[in-house]
C-alpha cells in the first residue's frame, strides 16, 4: 500500500511504498529467520533486529519472530553474537556489546506493536543474556567497553555511538524486565551511570569518531541527551554534517549522503520534539527510490551517483521507522521519543 496522508504545517505526506519495502526485506530473510543486509552479504545482529523492526511496523510479525527465534538460536555462552556471519557461518568473531544488547529495543518494539507478551516471556533469557554480557563490560566511570576479541581478550575502548546504542537497548530491557515483573536493579545502576557518562564524561569515549554524523546525533537519539541540551548539540554540528534538500552525510568529510543516517536523525529529531523539522529532513529523500519503491542506500553529492547499488534491508527498515515516528503508523511509533518514556508507565522502570 502506499501511505498518502495529510500534511502537517510544515511536513509533507507519507508516500513511500510500505509493500516495496518490506516485500524487499521478506525476500532477503532466509528460511531459517536470518536477515543480511542483502542478497548474498553479510548478516550482523543490529542491523539484522532493525531489519526485524521494519517487518514489525508493516504486519510481518511471524517473519520478525522469526528473526528474533534466529537471535535465540544462535547466541554464544557469553551472551553475545558474533559481530558478523556469511552463509551460516562466523564471519568476524568479534563480541561486540553494542550489537548483542539490541535485541532488548526489537523486542519492547515488537511487543509495542502486537501486545504480544508470551513471545516477550520467550525471548526473556535470551535478550537477559546479552544485557548481562554488556554489563559485565562497564567501568566504574559507567562507560561500556565496546567488545571482547575472538580470544575473550577485552578491548579497552568506548564509542560514543555505540554506548549510545547501548544506552537505549538498557532502556527497552528495563521495560520489558517491568513489563514481565522482573526487578533488576544493576541494570538501572548500569543504566543511569552509562547516561552520565555520555552527558557528562566526553574525555571517556576514547575512541573519537567525530567525522562520523552518528556520533553527532546519536546521544540525542537514544535519550541520553534531552531538552535544551539536545537542541544545542543538534544545532552545533548542523551544517557540518547537513547537505540543504539532500539528507545527512555519513562522514562530513566525504561527499556521501546516506538513506539510514537521514533516517535515523529524523527519529533523532522527533524524539526531541522536533516533528516539523524532522518531516521536513525526512521528506528529502522519499523519493531516493528505486522503480520499484525500495530505498537506494546512499549517493554521492553534488554528482548524484548512486552507491552501493546494493538494495540494503536495513535501510529500508529505518526509513520505515522514521515513517512510523512522523505518521503513527503502529504503536511503536514513538518508542524513540524523550517525552515518551517520561510520561509513560515505563518512566517507573527505568528511574533509579
Amino acid at each position: 500500500m502506499v501511505m498518502n496522508l495529510s500534511p502537517s504545517v510544515k511536513k509533507q505526506s507519507l508516500v513511500i511504498s510500505i509493500d516495496a519495502v518490506a516485500g524487499l526485506i521478506v525476500q532477503i530473510q532466509k528460511d531459517n529467520g536470518e536477515i543480511p543486509w542483502s542478497e548474498g552479504d553479510k548478516t550482523d545482529p543490529w542491523d539484522h533486529v532493525e531489519s526485524a523492526m521494519g517487518l514489525t511496523i508493516a504486519g510481518y510479525y511471524r517473519a520478525a519472530q522469526k528473526a528474533y527465534s534466529w537471535m535465540r538460536d544462535h547466541q554464544l555462552e557469553d551472551g553475545s553474537w558474533y559481530a558478523s556471519y556469511r552463509n551460516g557461518e562466523p564471519d568476524d568473531k568479534t563480541h561486540d556489546t553494542n550489537m548483542s544488547t539490541y535485541i532488548a529495543v526489537g523486542l519492547l518494539h515488537h511487543y509495542l506493536v502486537t501486545g504480544n507478551k508470551t513471545f516477550l516471556t520467550e525471548m526473556w533469557d535470551t535478550m537477559a543474556a546479552a544485557i548481562e554480557f554488556a554489563v559485565d563490560l562497564q567501568t566504574p566511570e559507567g562507560e561500556i567497553y565496546w567488545a571482547k576479541s575472538p580470544d575473550g581478550i577485552v578491548d579497552p575502548t568506548a564509542l560514543l555511538t555505540g554506548s549510545s546504542s547501548v544506552y537505549m537497548s538498557l532502556k527497552c530491557a528495563l521495560a520489558v524486565a517491568g513489563i514481565l515483573g522482573i526487578k533488576r536493579p544493576l541494570w538501572r545502576e548500569a543504566f543511569s551511570k552509562l547516561g552520565e557518562a555520555i552527558r557528562l564524561k566526553p574525555h571517556l569515549f576514547n575512541m573519537t569518531k567525530s567525522r562520523f554524523s552518528m556520533d553527532w546525533f546519536y546521544p540525542v537519539l537514544c535519550g541520553a541527551v534531552s531538552g535544551p541540551a539536545a537542541h544545542q548539540r543538534i544545532d552545533k554540528y548542523w551544517k557540518k554534517f547537513i547537505v540543504q534538500n539532500h539528507g545527512v552525510l555519513c562522514v562530513s568529510d566525504q561527499p556521501w549522503v546516506t538513506i539510514a543516517e537521514t533516517s535515523e536523525l529524523c527519529l533523532a529529531l522527533s524524539a526531541m520534539g522536533n516533528d516539523n523539522l524532522a518531516g521536513l529532513v525526512f521528506d528529502w529523500i522519499q523519493e531516493r527510490t528505486y522503480e520499484d519503491g525500495t530505498f537506494w542506500c546512499g549517493y554521492t553529492h553534488p554528482d548524484g551517483v548512486i552507491w552501493p547499488e546494493d538494495k540494503m534491508s536495513w535501510t529500508n527498515a529505518v526509513a520505515l521507522m522514521a515513517a512510523d515516528a512522523l505518521y503513527g503508523l503502529t504503536p511503536a511509533g514513538k518508542l524513540f521519543d524523550h517525552q515518551f518514556w517520561e510520561k509513560s508507565a515505563f518512566s517507573e522502570y527505568i528511574l533509579p
